[in-house]
């Protein structure tokens, strides 16, 4: 599941040079129009958007962005911040070991 958070690097605020052009979302529609240029990618897993309280980049720590992986209601994985300290290849480790324990396998 990717959650959709607050636009780390808005073209209006503090954006990188050849990067989207996405403005900060001043409402629940800006940020849904900017979480379908996402979608136009075809994620692999379900996109949801966060609410404009922010409410799951707060709990979770998200910004700019984390991994996480949650199983259960618990918490199995918590990757560091990104992009630069988050490592997928620890999430794939995860979710193999979680697999031949638990003989489900986890989706996205």
């Amino acid at each position: 599941l990717i959650i959709y958070i607050e636009e780390a690097h808005a073209s209006d605020g503090w954006a990188f040079k050849n990067n989207v052009n996405i403005r900060t979302h001043r409402n629940l529609q800006d940020r849904l129009r900017a979480a379908r240029l996402l979608l136009d990618r075809s994620p692999q897993c379900p996109v949801v958007v966060d609410t404009m309280e922010n409410q799951s980049s707060q709990r979770y720590a998200a910004l700019p962005e984390r991994l996480y992986v949650l199983w259960e209601g618990r918490i199995l994985y918590k990757g560091k911040s990104g992009p630069w300290n988050y490592h997928p290849e620890e999430v794939r480790a995860v979710l193999e070991k979680l697999h031949i324990e638990s003989g489900k396998i986890p989706q996205c």
